[in-house]
C-alpha cells in the first residue's frame, strides 16, 4: 500500500512538473510576441491571442510539421516578416507554443 501511494505521488509530482513546463514555453511565446511582433497591429491585429487565432491546433501543428510555419506566421502579419526571419529556434518553438495553446480551437489567454 505505502509503495502504490509513494508511485502515485511520483506520478502527480512528476505530471505537474511537465505540464509547467509547457506552460513556460507558451508564456515565453506570448513575451516575444509582445516584445518582438508589435508591428503586427498594423495587420490589425490588436493582440497576441488574435495572431494565434488566426489557425486552430490541427492546422498550427500541420504548419509545424510541414515546416511551413514562419510562412504562416509572415502571411498572418506581413509587418514582422522581418523579425521572424531573424527568429532563433528556440524563439520558433516557444511561439508555436503559444500559438498552439492560444489557437481558435484552444484556450482563452487570461488578462493576467
Amino acid at each position: 500500500m505505502k509503495k502504490t501511494t509513494s508511485l502515485l505521488l511520483a506520478a502527480l509530482v512528476a505530471g505537474s512538473v511537465f505540464s509547467t513546463a509547457a506552460m513556460a514555453d507558451a508564456k515565453a511565446g506570448q513575451k516575444y510576441y509582445l516584445k518582438k511582433l508589435k508591428a503586427c497591429k498594423k495587420d490589425g491585429l490588436k493582440t497576441g491571442a488574435n495572431f494565434a487565432a488566426k489557425n486552430d491546433r490541427e492546422t498550427w501543428a500541420a504548419l509545424k510539421e510541414d515546416g511551413e510555419l514562419i510562412d504562416a506566421w509572415k502571411e498572418v502579419c506581413p509587418s514582422g516578416a522581418s523579425k521572424i526571419d531573424k527568429m532563433k529556434p528556440k524563439d520558433v518553438e516557444n511561439l508555436y507554443d503559444f500559438c498552439w495553446q492560444y489557437a481558435s480551437d484552444g484556450d482563452v489567454p487570461s488578462c493576467g
